[in-house]
């Protein structure tokens, strides 16, 4: 969208994001739960979901792969980069390049403002994925969740994201602010914004922890338990009734559902 002009659109950033994600689950769900993002991943620590051993490893990794993508992108868009700004790096102004890899703050937003606005998203993103994730609610469709996982991302873009940038994601965010220091735009990557850098690291975490717990202690709690009879079961005028016997399918009870149990960190 920046160095094509016409060639792109907000819309088509943020069906990239979006889908860009679900690839990243098909490519990574069997193997960690495709954990990308280090405050998603900190959240399920946070509420015991995961062991905190984890913690570490799966940020390294996830800092490791953004910084990685950040200097491919700049590798093959290196030509379309240069002539762009004529050849300069720059952070601000209308011919700045810095926000294809991080985000930076528009004009009409202030820090503080920018931090509730990053908060809120990252709430909204974390509860969300509890929703989807939560075999006792309506969860996705076996095998869906990557795509609906993917959709999830691009609605947020596309309805809350130009406040921010929406990074709601330390590992998406950081790590290519760092490769761009390094590559050549300077400490003014650092510093735009009214130093803006560390709100897409700090921010993401509360909110996606506060939009679990949302989650946990309103909603989840809210779900029924157990299924429900089938001896009184209404159906339009007709009321269906069934006896023991005929309801009568083993021997064996089935097990009772687990109160609380919201899987996450695998599909």
């Amino acid at each position: 969208m920046v160095l094509g002009e016409k060639l792109g659109s907000y819309l088509g950033v943020n069906f990239g994001f979006g889908f860009g994600v679900t690839m990243g689950i098909h490519v990574a769900g069997g193997i960690s739960g495709a954990h990308m993002n280090a405050a998603v991943t900190f959240t399920n620590c946070a509420l015991g979901r995961m062991s905190w051993k984890k913690f570490p490893v799966y940020v390294l990794g996830q800092f490791l792969g953004s910084f990685s993508a950040a200097a491919t992108i700049y590798l093959i868009f290196y030509g379309a980069i240069n002539h762009f700004a004529g050849g300069k790096l720059l952070v601000t102004g209308s011919k700045s390049t810095a926000n294809i890899f991080a985000t930076y703050l528009p004009e009409h937003m202030t820090l503080w403002r920018g931090f509730l606005d990053e908060v809120f998203v990252t709430g909204m993103l974390q509860l969300c994925l509890f929703a989807i994730t939560d075999k006792m609610n309506s969860p996705a469709l076996q095998g869906t969740e990557a795509l609906v996982i993917g959709v999830l991302v691009a609605v947020l873009g596309i309805s809350l994201g130009m406040n921010s940038g929406y990074a709601i994601n330390p590992s998406r965010d950081l790590p290519p602010r760092f490769f761009t220091f390094i590559a050549g735009w300077g400490k003014q990557v650092f510093r735009a914004g009214n130093n803006w850098w560390w709100v897409p690291v700090v921010a993401p975490l509360l909110g996606a922890y506060i939009g679990g717990i949302v989650y946990l202690a309103l909603i989840h709690p809210g779900i029924p338990q157990g299924p429900r009879g089938l001896e009184n079961f209404t159906a339009g005028d007709q009321k269906l009734t069934a006896s023991p016997k005929e309801l009568h399918i083993s021997s064996t009870p089935a097990s009772a559902p687990i109160s609380g149990s919201v899987p996450l960190e695998r599909f």
